[in-house]
């Protein structure tokens, strides 16, 4: 089962396309650029639709979603993390 999608091998962050994501669940990633899966585990539980770390992100760091610049991290996220505004913030203002 895929719990996550990530669009670019350079993306930071994943969007979860399941129901009731679970903290210290195993889930399963596509990395659509290339057709291979991610493991990893969640941190926190994470509704639909909203975004995860699929790679570690220092406070400061530019994340990457879609191949492009959504915002700058505010806090650091650790793998499996729910990456939201709580800790992402638009660069715009």
């Amino acid at each position: 089962m895929i719990h996550f999608l990530v669009h670019d091998k350079k993306d930071t962050v994943g969007v979860v396309v399941v129901e009731g994501v679970k903290a210290g669940e195993e889930l399963s990633g596509w990395l659509m650029e290339d057709d291979s899966t991610i493991k990893l585990t969640a941190v926190n539980d994470i509704p639909i639709g909203h975004k995860l770390a699929a790679k570690e992100i220092r406070k400061g760091d530019t994340v990457i979603k879609y191949g492009f610049d959504i915002g700058r991290a505010v806090a650091d996220i650790k793998v499996g993390e729910h990456a939201h505004v709580h800790n992402i913030k638009t660069k715009r203002w």
